[in-house]
């Protein structure tokens, strides 16, 4: 009998060796994220929020309801508080009624959905841009430009957010208008899109610089200098693919954070006019009725929590799946 050790095994041509299949980065971040349940959880609500708010004007005609009408026959005449458990939610309002006018919350937290979101992507959308770039730029630059750019970013920061959006609000929207902005809702709008981005981007800026302070002296970046890789090439080609991440990570992380911005503003009173709703502004006024009415509170506060969490969670999410450190199972 023959007895066929491994050696022999290795050599015989019969012996299929199963081929090694590679992932690229972008396969691997994938699998990690389709095995994260509270990733995927966090993502469909996001979705849902989103979409909800998008088909907003459909849903209220299916409802038969808008945000601006009143209400008179589903509040009581003693007090102005609605008519029937919580908050006076019946068939043809799922989520009550505005004390005092009778307005449907459920429109007024659709539309305000919209308004919130609007403010806080713009504000994302142009703190991404602006930090990526100032970024990079400050990062890779040597000198002088590095440190006026540096020094910048500090400066900025060393503002008191809050008590300076309060003074600048209205100067600047004063200013908005001057430049043919219209009067009211939209240069209220684009003066909380201004003051979120302007105090913003630095916080994306330092991280982006430090990232393109380690690369700067890697191989791949040297090799592109030494054959003459131009500034514009250098930056598109070798230096951005790899600060997606982080900048993935930082989008996902500052959108709830400006939701809650512009819901603390709205709460100040530093908003869109009344009776536009947001959810800052749906908070601001369901406080006064706590006491008599906490299903009113209850309903933009869950929305507002549940936004933001998911934004957190996804972005924690997010950083795990695009760590090149982590488990690659």
């Amino acid at each position: 009998m023959t007895v066929l050790n491994s050696a022999d095994e290795s050599l015989s041509p019969d012996v299929a060796t199963p081929a090694v299949v590679g992932r690229t980065l972008r396969q691997i971040a994938l699998n990690r994220i389709k095995r994260d349940k509270v990733a995927i959880v966090c993502a469909i609500s996001l979705v849902v929020i989103t979409l909800l708010a998008v088909l907003a004007p459909l849903i209220c005609h299916l409802f038969h309801v808008d945000p601006y009408t009143f209400n008179a026959d589903t509040i009581s005449d003693n007090g102005g508080l609605p008519i029937g458990k919580f908050g006076g939610v019946s068939w043809k309002h799922p989520l009550g009624v505005e004390p005092l006018t009778g307005r449907d919350v459920m429109a007024r937290l659709l539309y305000g959905s919209r308004v919130s979101l609007l403010i806080a992507v713009l504000a994302t959308t142009i703190v991404v841009t602006t930090g990526v770039l100032i970024g990079i730029f400050s990062g890779y630059s040597r000198g002088w430009i590095d440190s006026v750019l540096s020094r910048t970013m500090d400066l900025t920061l060393a503002f008191p957010f809050l008590l300076v959006v309060i003074a600048m609000s209205p100067v600047l929207e004063q200013r908005l208008v001057s430049f043919g902005i219209p009067a009211g809702n939209p240069a209220r709008v684009l003066t909380l899109v201004l003051l979120l981005s302007i105090f913003g981007w630095p916080y994306l800026a330092r991280l982006i610089r430090g990232q393109v302070l380690s690369m700067r002296e890697r191989e791949f970046v040297e090799a592109a200098t030494s054959i003459g890789t131009g500034t514009s090439r250098m930056v598109l080609k070798e230096l951005l693919p790899n600060l997606w991440a982080p900048i993935l990570v930082y989008a996902t992380i500052a959108m709830p954070g400006f939701i809650g911005a512009e819901a603390a503003l709205a709460y100040l009173g530093i908003s869109v006019q009344p009776p536009t709703p947001t959810w800052g502004a749906m908070l601001e006024e369901s406080v006064n009725y706590f006491t008599v009415d906490p299903f009113y509170m209850f309903v933009p506060l869950t929305m507002l929590l549940v936004a933001v969490l998911s934004f957190n969670m996804l972005g924690d999410a997010l950083r795990d799946a695009l760590d090149p450190k982590a488990d690659r199972n």
